[in-house]
């Protein structure tokens, strides 16, 4: 249950498949006889450095995946050098993981509780330090994970503790996985969505995030009240990524929620070429969506994107080894993103643009200071 639950997506999950096919649809054209013996990979995001152009995405549950699973993915961001973002919907303290990181943190608000509720989380996550506040737009409900209610994770979440029954044979020939989620504080509760009779049990998710949809007015007020730089994730087109410009975005991600949300819609690096025409100019893109690999980040960065978030490919490794196990899945990806610029004659993730690319037919086209730079 634990590993669909990191793994699936919804319904027939043709858009978790789509994101990671669309990377596949892309052709490199190298630079052949061209020597860089060293790369650069550093990149900056809302002023921050970082040492590669990849951003932990918030992952809502990790404590399912490792005890204090949250700290842990945000230590070993802090250590590799970039971002770690918080989801709301997670089973650590926000003081907690921000303390935990010596990096930059982003804190992803979900306005579960109200509009009051989440006034308290943003004035608590300003206090404790996070630099930029991320505002999901894309869950008005949540998707159907079918995954999730065939084994057992979604009666897990839900202490609907009758309904796991049929699901205990494959929890209990993992007794080393009970223990800890025992010890880690089982049954949890959302610490970061402090309601007046104190933090929101883990409970019917999908009611609480369709009492909790965020409109247009929602991010302005948001914005207002944060004070600081809004990045706006679940952008699948121009006209919103427009919009989300206007409310104040100082950043954009363009995400179907991992193919988590709609299923049918557009892989997210179909839809990049699009938003960075119309706002790339203004806001930092940010991309996620099926970037598993090194190859992948390079792509999303020669179609526009300024860095990627990743969110299944480093919650792999939290559940495999912890907090060493998120730090392998950034060097993974760091050390392919180095020898994909260096096999492409790239100096810099900077150099990257269509020109190294061979989009196949059907494609949107490229942003038009790109698409000179592919005619040269």
């Amino acid at each position: 249950m634990v590993f669909d639950y990191i793994d699936g997506g919804a319904e027939d999950e043709r858009t978790l498949r789509a994101n990671e096919a669309a990377f596949a649809e892309l052709t490199w054209r190298p630079r052949s006889a061209v020597v860089h013996p060293e790369v650069d990979l550093r990149t900056t995001v809302l002023g921050h450095e970082l040492s590669l152009p990849v951003i932990l995405a918030p992952v809502g549950s990790s404590r399912m995946f490792w005890p204090r699973g949250e700290a842990q993915a945000a230590a070993a961001a802090g250590e590799a050098g970039t971002v770690y973002t918080l989801s709301t919907l997670s089973g650590t303290r926000m003081e907690e993981v921000r303390e935990a990181s010596s990096g930059p943190c982003w804190y992803q608000l979900y306005l579960c509780g109200g509009r009051e509720v989440g006034l308290e989380a943003v004035a608590r996550a300003k206090a404790c330090g996070y630099s930029a506040l991320v505002v999901t737009i894309d869950t008005p409900v949540a998707g159907m994970r079918e995954r999730d209610v065939r084994n057992g994770s979604a009666q897990l979440i839900a202490r609907r503790f009758p309904d796991v029954v049929p699901f205990l044979p494959q929890v209990l020939v993992k007794p080393g996985w009970v223990l800890d989620f025992w010890r880690d504080g089982f049954p949890m509760d959302f610490p970061n969505i402090l309601l007046p009779e104190g933090p929101m049990p883990y409970a019917d998710i999908g009611a609480q995030l369709a009492a909790a949809a965020v409109s247009w007015d929602d991010v302005a007020w948001i914005a207002e009240a944060w004070d600081g730089p809004i990045v706006v994730k679940g952008v699948h087109t121009a006209d919103d990524a427009r919009r989300a410009v206007d409310v104040g975005a100082s950043a954009v991600v363009v995400s179907n929620h991992g193919g988590r949300q709609l299923d049918g819609v557009a892989a997210t690096l179909r839809v990049l070429p699009e938003v960075v025409a119309a706002v790339g100019d203004r806001v930092e893109v940010l991309l996620d969506g099926g970037v598993r690999r090194g190859g992948d980040v390079a792509k999303a960065l020669a179609l526009g994107a300024r860095a990627v978030l990743v969110g299944r490919a480093y919650a792999y490794g939290l559940g495999a080894a912890g907090r060493e196990g998120v730090a392998k899945a950034i060097d993974i990806l760091r050390t392919e993103l180095e020898r994909t610029l260096k096999l492409l004659g790239c100096p810099s993730v900077h150099d990257l643009d269509a020109s190294y690319l061979g989009p196949p037919a059907g494609w949107p086209a490229a942003p038009p200071e790109r698409a000179a730079a592919a005619a040269r």
